[in-house]
């Protein structure tokens, strides 16, 4: 897992490097709001803290979650009540108030994860593909996708049974049920189209002679 550690005090962000490669996690660091937005796209955490020389780590959080739903643990010397309730709803997952243990905030990380991950189970998801069957939505690393219906149905199938590989007629059967004109090049046209949507030709796998499969890379 790649973890993103946004502080700009340079003590802190050695210990915290130290500390999170010790235990096996790839890290990156930035000191600054900005850079921290577009890094988090390549991301699988992040630590944030909330007060950044360029915005603070509220206006941070506030611009990625327009795009991703990944897990944000904000670092602060800030204590009072009311920042923790700010941060927490604009969509941080936990807070831990200055100074703190490595020891307390390995332990954070291990449980957003273990709460993250259950979540994305339960909606019908892969590490990478998240997908939330109730809302309609979709996102895959991190952001989001827009899909038609059959788009939609499609995708939850293949993502139901990661590396399972289903035959045209079997997608047409279960992601085409009210039937009408469709033939084979109609979903061969369709995954060629969620293909360009998720930006990545490898999520879906073409079985030749056989039919579409979801890369089991992402379960």
């Amino acid at each position: 897992m790649k973890i993103l550690i946004v502080e700009d005090d340079p003590g802190i962000v050695d210990v915290l490097d130290y500390a999170l490669r010790k235990e096996g996690y790839e890290v990156e660091c930035t000191g600054r709001g900005a850079d921290a937005v577009e890094k988090a796209a390549a991301a699988d955490f992040v630590l944030l803290d909330v007060g950044l020389p360029d915005f603070d780590g509220f206006e941070v959080c506030r611009r990625i979650r327009k795009t991703q739903e990944i897990p944000i643990l904000f670092l602060t010397s800030r204590s009072e009540e009311v920042d923790r309730i700010v941060g927490l709803e604009l969509g941080g997952d936990d807070y831990l108030a200055k100074p703190f243990s490595t020891r307390e905030l390995l332990a954070r990380i291990k449980a957003i994860t273990r709460r993250t991950s259950s979540a994305v189970a339960a909606s019908g998801s892969a590490a990478a593909l998240v997908i939330d069957r109730e809302k309609h939505l979709v996102h895959h690393r991190g952001c989001a996708v827009e899909l038609s219906r059959v788009e939609f149905d499609l995708l939850a199938l293949l993502a139901g049974q990661p590396g399972r590989v289903f035959t045209r007629d079997q997608i047409l059967d279960k992601a085409w049920p009210d039937g009408g004109c469709v033939t084979d090049r109609t979903v061969d046209a369709h995954v060629k189209s969620l293909r360009k949507k998720l930006g990545d030709p490898e999520v879906i796998e073409t079985v030749r002679g056989v039919g579409y499969r979801l890369s089991e890379t992402l379960a």
